[in-house]
């Protein structure tokens, strides 16, 4: 397994299903946070759900079209980002995130981020990232802005979410925008 550095105290792993019963336990304490935009919070409810969820992401990345990370900070999950769909044929992915409220503000979704995109970009070859979040997730939109995306419009009331109908803003970045790979 490997581990990157993202703070003195914080790293990004791969989220395999073997971690289901310490991911389920950070979806319960994050869980009223987290599930206040996105439906992870609503799928991830018990020690079955959270197997299933972690078991699908490694089929994704199996078949080459997904793959999921953990945040730790000081050993502990708090969060994590994804390739929630990969399309390497096509060329385009899709980015995103979710983090408990004990880690929010550090930044650490961010540079995450930055390191699947720079994957996505310099290592896979990918032409387009995309990124979707409730316009109401004014964090999430905050990221995609720091990541350089640009937003490309506004899905109008297209997604429920706990029985209220959402508009979903979209943000992308293509390839010849993303900053170019550090000399060896």
């Amino acid at each position: 397994m490997f581990s990157t550095a993202l703070a003195d105290d914080a790293h990004l792993f791969p989220l395999e299903p073997w971690y289901a019963e310490e991911f389920l336990a950070h979806m319960d304490r994050g869980r009223e946070y987290i599930g206040e935009h996105i439906v992870l919070a609503d799928v991830v409810t018990d020690p079955e759900s959270a197997r299933g969820f972690l078991a699908t992401y490694a089929q994704k990345a199996a078949a080459d079209s997904g793959r999921i990370y953990g945040i730790r900070v000081g050993g502990t999950l708090v969060g994590g980002v994804l390739f929630r769909t990969f399309d390497a044929r096509s060329g385009t992915c899709e980015v995103g995130c979710w983090l408990e409220p004990a880690a929010a503000g550090r930044g650490l979704v961010t540079k995450a981020c930055r390191i699947l995109l720079d994957w996505a970009f310099h290592e896979r070859g990918m032409h387009r990232a995309e990124w979707y979040a409730s316009a109401a997730n004014k964090k999430s939109l905050a990221v995609a802005e720091r990541l350089g995306m640009t937003r490309e419009g506004v899905l109008r009331q297209n997604h429920p979410h706990r029985g209220i109908r959402q508009d979903t803003e979209v943000w992308a970045v293509l390839a010849h925008e993303w900053p170019p790979a550090p000399a060896a």
